[in-house]
C-alpha cells in the first residue's frame, strides 16, 4: 500500500518501532489499532503501547484468534475505567503499569 484512504492514515514500510514513536511525537490525536493482533503484538514488544481497550461480549463463540502470542513477555497492567452498555457489552480501559 502506498497511498491509504483512510483519512488521518500514515504507511510505514520500514523500521516500524522507529516510525511508530516518531508519530508518538507529533500533535493530535491518539493512534489507534483496530483489529490488527499482528500489530499490536510486534508494538507491545516494541513497548509502544499505551492504553489497552478490550470489549467483552455477552456471547462464547468456542473459538476464535488469539490476540496475545505466546511468546509475549508478562507486562502487568492496571484497569483505569469501565464501561458497561445495556447491552452487556464491558469495555475495559488499562494501561501498562510500569511501576512493577
Amino acid at each position: 500500500m502506498k497511498k491509504p484512504e483512510w483519512h488521518n492514515s500514515t504507511v510505514i514500510e520500514t523500521n516500524v518501532a522507529e516510525e511508530v514513536r516518531k508519530l508518538k511525537q507529533e500533535s493530535g490525536q491518539d493512534i489507534l489499532v483496530f483489529g490488527s493482533a499482528q500489530l499490536v503484538n510486534s508494538r507491545m514488544q516494541d513497548d509502544l503501547v499505551d492504553e489497552y481497550q478490550m470489549m467483552i461480549f455477552p456471547v462464547v463463540v468456542g473459538n476464535g484468534k488469539w490476540l496475545l502470542r505466546e511468546d509475549n513477555k508478562k507486562s502487568p497492567l492496571k484497569l483505569v475505567k469501565t464501561t458497561t452498555f445495556d447491552s452487556g457489552v464491558v469495555v475495559l480501559m488499562y494501561q501498562p503499569d510500569r511501576a512493577e
